[in-house]
């Protein structure tokens, strides 16, 4: 079993990454905020690796923090949520604000995720609220002061909508609602006020 790729970031998306180690490239399941701490592409990086194995596929599913890596493994382990429904709860929150979800019993807040129903976020509830640590205490980003609207960005945000099941024109609706707003000109912030206006 692959538990961690070393190599380089031969390309990033919102999902994605591609880790070239030894001229061979893996391509990687990654949770949004694995994405927006990775360097750019050609950087050397290491990801905790997760691989899933079925018997049509192997997967692999990557995370920068052992925290990331923890709930994951978490999540998967809750009846009805597979590696790929994982990736998008983790997407869906940032990983301290769905610890403090879950340990809060916020299921308004976690059926807010995209493919998650009242029924599975009372399971996320139910079955994790003891089992899941504080994580990302004391961890506060510093936020960047705004810049020039960037065209790259908003497509950045619209295609990890997407891959969370939004529809193209309700994610681009969302995004422009999201600058209307004043959300800061960064991929996590943007794509988090986007994400919490699809519904």
């Amino acid at each position: 079993m692959i538990a961690v790729l070393k190599g380089t970031l031969a390309e990033k998306h919102p999902n994605q990454a591609i880790i070239d180690v030894g001229g061979v490239g893996y391509d990687v399941h990654i949770p949004v905020s694995t994405y927006t701490s990775l360097p750019e592409a050609g950087a050397a990086v290491t990801l905790r690796i997760f691989t899933h194995v079925r018997e049509d596929a192997l997967l692999l599913f990557g995370f920068l923090t052992t925290d990331e890596k923890t709930i994951f493994e978490k999540l998967i382990s809750v009846s009805g949520i597979g590696p790929k429904l994982a990736i998008t709860v983790l997407s869906g929150l940032a990983p301290p604000d769905l610890v403090a979800a879950i340990r809060s019993s916020d299921i308004a807040r976690l059926v807010r995720i995209p493919g998650v129903g009242r029924k599975t976020a009372e399971r996320l509830a139910l079955e994790l609220k003891d089992r899941l640590l504080e994580v990302g205490a004391g961890g506060s980003k510093q936020p960047l002061p705004a810049g020039p609207v960037l065209r790259p960005l908003d497509q950045d945000v619209l295609s990890a909508l997407t891959n969370l099941g939004c529809s193209a024109a309700v994610a681009e609706e969302a995004i422009r609602k999201a600058r209307e707003k004043g959300a800061e000109e960064k991929f996590e912030p943007l794509f988090r006020a986007a994400l919490a206006l699809v519904r």
